[in-house]
């Protein structure tokens, strides 16, 4: 059975905590649409925290606080940081919960969150939603945000592989920006994997995306394993160079990021992306193979 309850979470006097018994989410409307908390209860809390901005609101600028959140890409300033600092509505409509953000000033884009948690297991479902409120089209894509607390590491996959010449065409774009850099010990890559460690002693900004039919990122604190998914379309365009999929790690924390595709909103259009959350328990790596990563379940279920 789902249980929605308005709680405080350290300072933020009005917000929600959404739980089936076995995982936990918290989502803020004193801010936001931002979700704060995503664990087993009692456990730890897989997204970042930053003490200093916990409980706080209203700045006129944006400021990072962690957690989950949704932004408009391609990335641009000031349209993709736009401030988050206010009140958001509220709307709890049986087992789901809707916060929605006022039309931001500057890009007149409305954005929405919606939170349906499975009644049993981890299991929940995210939907992004952004709406077009100017009286003119706006080309843009959702941007599904998700800041891991540190310590972790951050995994993504590759399409399937094949052989040559059996499969002569490409399979998928490996985008780098100008302060990637492979060499960077927190990097491996496997045939099917690429891993990217989160450690707080290194303040080099890593990030690389790619682009997957059926998107998905996962992180391992621990002994906890976070996965997010999405589907993405191939006959559609993308941003960044055609990514569906990025990460991206500095000393504070490791992004998880999904992207929908390029879409044209006429005035009053919206579009939607969907994420599927899991969070699974007693996972352990050693030598971080193609073969350990393979027998995971959460990460190829079957």
């Amino acid at each position: 059975m789902i249980a929605i309850e308005k709680t405080n979470y350290k300072g933020w006097a009005n917000s929600y905590r959404i739980s089936n018994g076995e995982v936990e989410l918290v989502i803020t409307s004193d801010i936001g649409p931002r979700i704060m908390r995503y664990g087993f209860p009692g456990g730890q809390n897989m997204f970042k925290e930053v003490p200093e901005t916990l409980g706080q609101s209203g700045e006129t600028h944006w400021v990072i606080r962690g957690g989950h959140r949704i932004w408009i890409a391609p990335e641009h300033m000031p349209r993709t940081y736009a401030p988050d600092n206010h009140q958001v509505d509220i709307e709890i409509t049986g087992d789901s919960l809707r916060a929605r953000q006022p039309i931001e000033p500057y890009s007149g884009i409305e954005k929405r969150i919606e939170v349906k948690m499975a009644p049993h297991g981890t299991g929940v479902e995210i939907v992004h939603r952004l709406r077009n409120a100017t009286p003119w089209p706006v080309e843009l894509a959702a941007w599904a945000l998700t800041m891991m607390a540190p310590g972790g590491t951050g995994i993504g996959a590759f399409p399937p592989r094949g052989t040559h010449p059996e499969m002569l065409a490409p399979t998928n774009p490996l985008v780098m920006w100008a302060f990637t850099n492979l060499a960077d010990e927190r990097w491996k890559f496997t045939r099917k994997y690429f891993t990217l460690r989160q450690d707080p002693s290194n303040a080099d900004t890593q990030k690389i995306g790619t682009f997957h039919p059926r998107t998905w990122g996962a992180y391992l604190l621990g002994s906890d394993l976070f996965v997010k998914r999405s589907e993405a379309d191939v006959a559609r365009k993308y941003p960044d160079m055609g990514c569906s999929f990025e990460m991206f790690t500095n000393a504070d924390t490791l992004e998880l990021e999904t992207l929908g595709p390029m879409t044209t909103l006429e005035p009053g259009g919206s579009l939607e992306h969907t994420e599927r959350w899991t969070l699974d328990r007693n996972i352990e790596l050693a030598a971080w193979t193609d073969g350990e990563l393979d027998g995971i379940a959460a990460l190829n279920p079957r």
